[in-house]
């Protein structure tokens, strides 16, 4: 079991094998972003050796640290995604000579020239994709007030309209409005 920023896994016997070879392994991952998401993944991944390269097939589950949308506190929100990308080695394992990437592989996983698969990037991204767009402390979570910026989770300020209700001589006005309408 692997534990660090880094995922990186010697393929160099697998390579050798022919199609079909599979390969199992036990990983721990954590990492902070620049995105502002810290995370703990843990999981077990397949290694099946393709035509082409490495597929790898994975179940992670875990938890990223993130701010909530609305108050901003940070909070553990457990994760869990099905992992499935193919790599692609750049160096023949046999002759050691470049490989030439296909048209359509200008984006994909690749196998470095030592023979090192590295699931660092695709980890994160799939971490990346696995958090909520807007996460939530709660789905109860009221923010924060727009006027004075306080937490309103623990309780309510000391702004006029920090409840949410509109001042007397508003409702008043909103009131006759809604009978002219009717």
């Amino acid at each position: 079991m692997t534990k660090n920023e880094n995922v990186q896994i010697n393929v160099a016997g697998i390579l050798k094998e022919s199609t079909g070879a599979i390969r199992r392994f036990q990983v721990e991952h954590e990492r902070y972003l620049e995105e502002g998401v810290n995370y703990h993944v843990n999981g077990s991944i397949e290694l099946l050796r393709t035509k082409r390269g490495i597929l790898v097939r994975g179940d992670f589950t875990g938890v990223a640290s993130l701010a909530c949308s609305r108050c901003l506190i940070i909070f553990d929100q457990p994760i869990r995604f099905d992992f499935e990308e193919e790599f692609f080695p750049t160096v023949s394992i046999n002759a050691g000579t470049p490989l030439a990437a296909g048209e359509d592989d200008s984006s994909a996983f690749v196998i470095d020239a030592r023979h090192i698969l590295d699931l660092s990037e695709a980890l994160r991204q799939y971490v990346l994709l696995a958090t909520p767009m807007k996460p939530l402390c709660s789905s109860l979570c009221r923010g924060l007030c727009t006027r004075c910026g306080k937490n309103l989770n623990q309780g309510p300020c000391e702004c006029p309209t920090a409840s949410g209700s509109l001042p007397e001589s508003e409702i008043a006005k909103l009131k006759d409005l809604s009978r002219k309408l009717r």
